[in-house]
């Protein structure tokens, strides 16, 4: 059966929050540390090889990219964060841009945030989770690129995180493995969408942390 996530398409792309679609219906954004492997993700999500843009230079993402699933959801690709070789003016403004979607964004449902299984939990990466947090979001998370390590290695990786998240004071936190070069953990990612594109504000994910 095809899934509504099949059916995405590229809606339209924003430099800032003023000029994008308008904020009516459901969001799920995703976030994520550049080469981290975000791009894949929606596209494996989606079924679609080139509905988000993959690249081998970090930081290409620089636009708030709008993917329309049906007339009232929609999936947000935001700009990735914390590549060093980014001027530090322009990480600033994507920064302040993510921040400004985080905070105002009414058909925002949730956050799906991507992490290189190798690098897990960055500073940037725990910015990210203050803000959701601050701003009472929805989170979920994905530990990229599993396949780069042993099954082994991933479950005490992925262990190792759901300790150091288990004190987080803030909404309940997903956490899945992910792989979209060997096609792990897409039923899962589908089954969080589902839940928040089908409840209200503030939903969790069952079975969080």
């Amino acid at each position: 059966m095809k899934s509504i996530y099949h059916s995405a398409s590229f809606l339209a792309s924003a430099s800032k929050l003023s000029n994008a679609p308008p904020d009516q219906g459901l969001e799920v954004a995703f976030a994520g540390r550049s080469n981290a492997g975000k791009s894949s993700a929606i596209n494996l999500i989606t079924q679609q090889k080139s509905l988000a843009r993959v690249s081998k230079t970090p930081g290409r993402t620089q636009l708030l990219n709008f993917f329309q699933l049906d007339a009232d959801r929609r999936l947000v690709d935001l700009p990735g964060y914390g590549y060093a070789e980014v001027p530090e003016a322009m990480r600033k403004t994507w920064g302040a841009m993510i921040e400004n979607y985080l905070s105002q964004r009414q058909a925002l449902r949730g956050v799906f945030l991507v992490m290189d299984i190798r690098r897990p939990l960055t500073d940037f990466d725990w910015r990210m989770i203050e803000w959701c947090a601050h701003y009472r979001l929805s989170l979920h998370i994905a530990l990229t690129k599993a396949d780069k390590l042993s099954r082994g290695a991933a479950l005490d990786t992925l262990h190792k995180v759901r300790r150091e998240l288990a004190g987080w004071q803030g909404p309940d936190i997903g956490l899945q493995l992910f792989s979209a070069l060997k096609r792990v953990g897409v039923e899962e990612a589908h089954a969080v969408l589902d839940r928040w594109f089908e409840c209200g504000p503030g939903a969790v994910p069952d079975g969080g942390l």
